[in-house]
């Protein structure tokens, strides 16, 4: 006697749906427990990483960028992949940061010029500095260090200033609007002089004249001055930093000089595209501390004159909207403009 068994009834098409509506939000509800940010941040980065560095090759930005994130992939193994997108003082490389997904794969390293100064020396910018990325964290910083010629006959900074304020003193730059110059610029009106400004394209063309005669002085980044200071070819006459650097270890500050207070920094920062998650944000942070307590990373950076920082996004939030504001006040007093 044959058994007959009874035939499954055939899923409706609703039911179907009706299935996959539940499980849907069954994986949502797991997204939402506590903790599950952590398994996209656990997997990431699943690609590489895209890091634009806003100026040409072999530039302080550059070099800076390359060293930190070569330590970040041996201790990691992630891989990333710098692109160099150089213009307009910045400012197109650190668009393509703006306008990119913000998944964490393409990132920033936004410094000084293209975070703070630019905003209000160029008349239209293509970003919003404060609200279009996400501060990942302050990497470095360095002084900028007042230069003039060996056989200048200011030895200090008192005989530079008390002969500016006698005659009519000319000020090189590597350009109008560079921090440098607008470093200068501070200088002059904290000293109560005038100095003309002659701004040169690159620092390069500025030094040589500097040691030619055809200027009298010269606000430089220690890379820039350090190879003639060494050479005997040039004399410093302070350093823009709080505290003295160790490469110019008996250069005094310019703020122990009679200026209390004044500081100017070059600064390097690493950002996102706005709305970057947290967790990934978190994660990237987290490895470029790292890489900045490494000695020999402190050792490299020093050798060129910086001082490594660190911290967490939110105090490098709070170090650019500060940066922003101080930066735009120095380039209107200065009439600095770019168009």
């Amino acid at each position: 006697m044959n058994k007959i068994h009874p035939t499954r009834p055939t899923r409706s098409a609703s039911s179907r749906r009706r299935t996959l509506v539940h499980g849907l939000i069954a994986v949502a509800a797991i997204a939402a427990l506590p903790g599950a940010s952590a398994f996209a941040a656990d997997a990431y980065p699943a690609q590489p990483i895209r890091l634009v560095v806003p100026f040409p090759p072999a530039g302080g930005t550059d070099v800076l960028s390359r060293l930190v994130f070569n330590k970040i992939g041996t201790a990691t193994h992630w891989t990333v992949v710098v692109e160099n997108r150089a213009g307009a003082g910045g400012n197109i490389g650190l668009d393509a940061v703006a306008k990119a997904r913000p998944d964490g794969y393409t990132i920033g390293m936004g410094q000084t010029a293209n975070l703070a100064i630019n905003p209000t020396l160029y008349p239209k910018m293509p970003y919003n500095a404060v609200t279009d990325f996400t501060p990942v964290a302050l990497v470095a910083a360095q002084p900028v260090v007042l230069i003039v010629r060996q056989d200048s006959p200011y030895k200090t900074l008192a005989d530079l200033v008390a002969a500016a304020k006698t005659k009519q003193l000319s000020m090189a730059s590597a350009g109008t609007g560079t921090v440098g110059h607008l470093t200068g610029e501070m200088f002059q009106r904290r000293a109560g002089f005038k100095a003309l400004h002659v701004p040169y394209k690159g620092a390069s063309p500025a030094l040589t004249d500097l040691m030619g005669g055809q200027t009298d002085f010269y606000f430089a980044t220690p890379p820039i001055a350090m190879p003639m200071l060494k050479a005997g070819k040039l004399r410093a006459l302070g350093v823009t930093s709080v505290k003295r650097v160790a490469l110019l270890p008996n250069v005094p500050t310019v703020a122990e000089q009679g200026y209390a207070g004044f500081q100017a920094e070059d600064w390097k920062a690493l950002v996102a595209p706005a709305g970057t998650p947290a967790d990934v944000i978190a994660r990237l942070n987290a490895e470029v501390n790292k890489a900045l307590k490494d000695a020999d990373t402190i050792a490299r950076l020093r050798d060129e004159g910086s001082e490594p920082r660190g911290g967490s996004a939110a105090d490098l939030a709070t170090f650019i909207k500060s940066e922003h504001t101080r930066w735009g006040t120095i380039v209107r007093d200065s009439g600095a403009r770019v168009e």
